[in-house]
């Protein structure tokens, strides 16, 4: 371990950055039957159980070479033997591409399953530059190499429809030959191996390596990762030919969909070495058979139609899962599984350091005879039912006795360890034998923070700045591509009617508005997920799930048949980039000290919401040519003959959401302190002027949805697209740009004058829209958001002085420190609980514009509306803070304002 301990992080990262990467690639040529499976089951005409043998065979060779390859490795080095181990994979992948007959391929499958045993080099390989402490870490991240399964489903599709099955084939080839030529020239050989070599120490014999085999705790870890592991791999080559056969998507749907699951079980796999360190590993495997028994009892019930024969006749009814429930589940189910992974695996270097090779062999061997075997079970139990849930049964039940056994295993060892404190026990019950607490405790992970203390100066300097500044930069275009994603349904439904979609005016006014609804609704839970799951992890996960929304989107356009009741669906999922904000502003928070606060949250918040301009700027754009080219689709006709592809509008976002959700995944921390009781903020919801901010708090995202739809429907003859996005730009920088404004003059004063230029600029509105002056339109509207930027800062500056002035008579029995520590308490949870209450203005105002225009023919009620509304705001603020005898009367008149400590929620 010393050895280890005296390696620099740069050799470190260099060795796991190869070797994941060269994993991921010989994850996608493993899986590479998934797709190109289907077009050879077409051709040979092959059943469900040839076409689970042939799936399966790539998977039998590198489930029963990971053994000996890891045997190999911690003899002769990973250096060597895994550039040998891509080019036999890649060699028999070429082969496959000429073979014409079943016989042929299967003996060519055999071949190229050699890639799946890479897992086994790279473990032995990898676990070699690490301590024992970084090791778990290490090894989940190298696992994340499984996303090559997905690689594999999001591009395969594609060029098998463009080229052909032989022409993927040769390509994943060509990719892995160099990528083991690479490897080679780029890796170096492990410490442990160039220490051997100085020394002249002989490898340790097959005997001696294999000696650790014989402990049952070996094979009863290899039982859990027989779930975990082969039935991913088994649902990765499963699932494309499930959704076709079910739900009738098309091959490169399929494909698409199907890479969610591959996703969410390979990219959360070295957060599961996180969390088993820091609750146990233990817990982790509960919760992932626990989670998993639910889930796949609900996948596997087959959609089934009743008839009960009641009194008055009979009643029908069905029971079936749909496409998005389906695919939401099964994203769920595989991030449990990617925990599952790391939490079996990452045990095996910490209890058995001189046999990783081995031990993590056999291991993944088990695991990977389980991608072997469930398919050809999958095909047989299909051809015996008939039934296409019959698959998601037989897991079903593996995950039941999986979940019996180890819980039986631990009640057993807890009954022999009576008397002993049941937080002293190993992890993983098996591993009583082994267990030595002093070398297999837990260790924090090294993406937490444990010493953050951002109000210390010295630490600040030193330390800390460095840190928040990096966490800010990248939530920034993250929370900026989550309001992107929120308001891109609002330019799609003005396109709609041009391509062939047959929709009321009040139908697209329902469309536009979802998303404000869902996201704002969303904004209430998300604000408390990051003291549950961390910021890190929170935002890794609510950035990906924007990846739902732009792929539905993309797809669903293209085809004028799509049900309405699709593009509903559609338009709630859009609003996961509206509930981003709130879980966004509550992590940066914690990041900084109190003088910083407001300017970071300033940033994050204003910068973020600039997605909303750079949506209405960029969409515009990317529909009127063909990005992607033939991947993106063809292009839609419009009733006047242009070309349009609208589809574009979802799939531009995809490539920066994914690289977005790995920067935060790679580049951002946790806080270990970052905790808040739900009991302590409850307390706002007593609390008067919680709900007074929450009737001021104008947000103007509303107008944000409803701006482009409202502007084509008064001004069919210009091209608004082109303009409209200025307005919210606007209202970005004047939330960014003029919090100094409150802090000059007192946020309640600023709040009252900015209520009566918004009243002056509806007028404006209704003036402009009865001349029909689209000018003077946009001009107001342009004047509206700006005052609205204003107005979102000073509302929150009123926040943390209004709590200060209300805890003395709330809590007189405080002292003066806790009860200024009680009101930043508060204060800081009446800022999240408003700005999602807020954010229904993206609901009810769109909806409003519809609904005016569909009874009246004209916008004019609803702006009639809203000004009655600022009226009352207006009012409101000057009697209950303004006036003298006004709460914030005297202190932003003659004493000394208090410190704004929270920011500008959007």
């Amino acid at each position: 371990m010393p050895l280890r301990e005296t390696i620099s992080a740069g050799q470190q990262h260099r060795a796991l950055g190869l070797s994941t990467f060269a994993f991921t690639i010989c994850f996608a040529v493993w899986t590479i039957f998934a797709i190109i499976g289907i077009e050879i089951k077409q051709e040979l005409g092959l059943n469900d159980t040839q076409f689970g043998l042939l799936v399966g065979t790539p998977i039998l060779t590198g489930s029963l070479v990971r053994l000996f390859l890891g045997v190999w490795t911690d003899q002769y080095g990973g250096r060597v033997i895994f550039p040998l181990t891509m080019l036999a994979s890649a060699a028999s992948t070429v082969l496959l591409s000429h073979a014409d007959s079943y016989p042929l391929m299967l003996l060519a499958a055999l071949g190229l399953g050699l890639a799946g045993g890479g897992f086994a080099v790279g473990v032995a390989y990898v676990s070699k530059w690490y301590p024992q402490e970084r090791q778990g870490a290490a090894l989940g991240f190298f696992g994340m190499g499984n996303v090559g399964a997905a690689v594999t489903k999001f591009l395969a599709p594609w060029i098998m429809v463009a080229f052909g099955w032989q022409a993927v084939a040769q390509i994943w080839a060509g990719a892995l030959a160099l990528v083991a030529v690479l490897f080679f020239l780029f890796a170096k050989d492990d410490p442990e191996l160039a220490a051997r070599r100085l020394s002249g120490e002989k490898p340790k014999g097959l005997k001696e390596q294999l000696e650790p085999l014989r402990n049952e705790q070996v094979w009863r870890f290899s039982l859990y990762y027989f779930f975990v592991f082969g039935a991913f791999v088994a649902l990765a080559l499963w699932l494309p030919k499930y959704l076709i056969g079910v739900y009738g998507v098309d091959v490169k749907v399929a494909g698409m969909l199907a890479a969610t699951f591959s996703l969410s079980a390979s990219v959360f796999r070295a957060y599961g070495g996180i969390l088993s360190d820091r609750y146990g590993a233990r817990k982790i495997m509960y919760a992932t058979f626990g989670v998993s028994l639910f889930l796949l009892f609900m996948l596997s019930y087959p959609a089934t139609d009743y008839t009960i024969h009641g009194v008055k006749g009979d009643i029908r009814f069905s029971t079936s899962m749909g496409l998005v429930p389906f695919v939401m589940a099964i994203f769920v189910l595989g991030f449990f599984m990617s925990l599952g992974k790391a939490a079996v695996f990452k045990h095996i270097p910490v209890y058995y350091p001189d046999h990783v090779g081995s031990v993590g062999g056999l291991v993944g061997l088990v695991g990977g005879l389980g991608g072997f075997i469930l398919p050809i079970v999958f095909g047989a139990v299909s051809d015996l039912t008939g039934i296409w849930t019959s698959c998601f049964a037989v897991l079903f039940a593996l995950v039941g006795v999986a979940l019996t056994w180890m819980h039986l295993a631990i009640r057993q060892m807890e009954h022999k360890a009576s008397g002993i404190d049941a937080r002293s026990l190993p992890q993983f019950p098996e591993m009583a034998g082994l267990h030595d607490a002093a070398r297999h405790g837990p260790v924090p992970a090294a993406k937490v923070l444990a010493d953050w203390r951002p109000e210390d100066p010295q630490f600040w300097e030193e330390t800390g700045q460095r840190i928040a500044s990096r966490n800010l930069m990248i939530s920034i275009p993250a929370l900026l591509l989550a309001f992107s994603v929120w308001m891109v349904w609002s330019v799609v439904v003005a396109k709609l009617p041009l391509i062939g979609f047959d929709y009321t005016t009040d139908q697209l006014f329902w469309l536009a508005a979802l998303p404000g609804l869902s996201g704002a609704t969303l904004r209430i839970f998300y604000s408390f997920m990051v003291p549950i799951f961390g910021g890190r992890l929170w935002t890794t996960l609510s950035t990906a799930s924007l990846l739902i929304p732009a792929f539905g989107i993309g797809y669903a356009v293209q085809n004028p048949d799509t049900p309405y009741f699709i593009f509903l669906v559609l338009a709630l999922l859009c609003g996961f980039g509206g509930g981003n904000f709130a879980s966004s502003m509550a992590n940066i928070g914690f990041f900084f000290p109190k003088s910083r606060k407001g300017n970071a949250l300033a940033l994050n918040g204003g910068l973020g919401n600039l997605g909303v301009s750079v949506m209405q700027f960029l969409v515009p754009v990317v529909i009127t040519t063909g990005v992607f080219g033939a991947i993106g689709g063809d292009a839609q006709v419009t009733k006047d003959g242009a070309h349009l592809w609208l589809q574009n509008a979802g799939f531009i976002w995809v490539p920066f959401i994914i690289a977005s959700a790995l920067l935060a995944w790679f580049g951002m921390n946790d806080i270990a302190d970052a905790k808040a009781s739900f009991a302590e903020q409850a307390a706002i919801f007593q609390r008067k002027h919680n709900w007074l901010m929450c009737w001021l708090y104008g947000s103007f995202i509303g107008f944000s949805a409803s701006l482009p739809l409202l502007a084509k429907k008064e001004f069919p003859e210009v091209e608004v697209l082109k303009y409209v996005w200025i307005a919210p730009l606007v209202g970005a920088i004047s939330r960014a740009a003029t919090g100094w404004v409150a802090d000059r003059w007192g946020g309640a004063r600023v709040t009252f004058w900015v209520f009566i230029a918004m009243i002056a600029a509806t007028l404006g509105v209704v003036h402009f829209l009865q001349a029909k002056d689209f000018s003077g339109f946009l001009a107001m509207f342009i004047v509206m958001f700006a005052v609205t930027g204003v107005g979102n800062a000073s509302t929150f500056q009123m926040i943390p002085n209004i709590m200060r002035l209300e805890m003395p008579r709330l809590m007189p029995e405080l002292s003066a420190a806790e009860a200024t520590r009680k009101a930043e308490k508060e204060a800081a949870a009446i800022v999240g609980f408003t700005s999602a209450i807020a954010a229904y203005g993206a609901f009810y105002i769109p909806k409003a514009f519809g609904s005016s225009i569909t009874l009246s023919g004209s916008a004019l009620p609803a702006l009639f509306g809203f000004m009655i509304f600022y009226v009352s705001c207006a009012a409101l603020t000057w009697w209950a803070y303004t006036r003298r005898g006004g709460l914030l009367h005297d202190i932003e008149r003659g004493a000394p304002a208090a410190p704004l400590s929270q920011g500008v929620p959007a």
